[in-house]
């Protein structure tokens, strides 16, 4: 989707998703590389008008890595507040994390993004969508901490590292199918 704020200093909602793989002899992380920018960068994209941020991931993730969110587990903090009992709203996962970045296209136009961190101990089953890039590369901590800043947005790069070294640990893998996607849980 295109940007929906144009005008300089506005902020369009994005989502973004660091999946990594936990099924081989070391975990390694999906990173593509994104066509116009020429740099790896995580899956991700704009929230469209009529979705949520996790509407938005679970759409990217399809299109730009091939995988169902079925095959997927979402990384929760071991304390936090769950849908049961709640029947008024829908609890969506809490996001590793969110940012607010210039848009590396467009000077003065901002992007808040919405990242969730995710593993899965298979490959993505889907086909990527013709428009995205194909180029899909999986790396290991240390490929990742060896990428230049040529290659890999600085951020991207130490928080795949946090994400690695603290969080596949200490955070807890969550059926990703387990969150709803609808406007009000019922």
């Amino acid at each position: 989707m295109a940007h929906i704020h144009t005008n300089p200093g506005q902020h369009d909602m994005t989502v973004a998703a660091h999946i990594i793989r936990v099924d081989g002899k070391e975990p390694k992380a999906l990173l593509h590389m994104h066509k116009k920018l020429a740099t790896l960068i995580c899956v991700g994209g704009h929230v469209e008008l009529d979705e949520s941020p996790w509407d938005a991931v679970i759409h990217e993730i399809a299109e730009e890595a091939g995988y169902d969110i079925k095959d997927l587990y979402v990384l929760q903090p071991p304390l936090r507040i769950h849908q049961e009992g709640i029947d008024d709203i829908t609890i969506h996962p809490q996001p590793f994390f969110l940012d607010t970045h210039m848009n590396a296209n467009t000077p003065d136009h901002w992007h808040t993004d919405t990242v969730y961190l995710f593993t899965t101990h298979s490959e993505p089953t889907l086909p990527l969508a013709a428009d995205e890039s194909q180029d899909i590369r999986w790396l290991s901590r240390s490929e990742i901490e060896q990428l230049s800043d040529s290659q890999v947005f600085s951020n991207i790069r130490t928080t795949h590292l946090k994400a690695f070294d603290e969080f596949l640990t200490a955070w807890e893998p969550v059926p990703a199918g387990h969150f709803s996607t609808e406007k009000i849980a019922r």
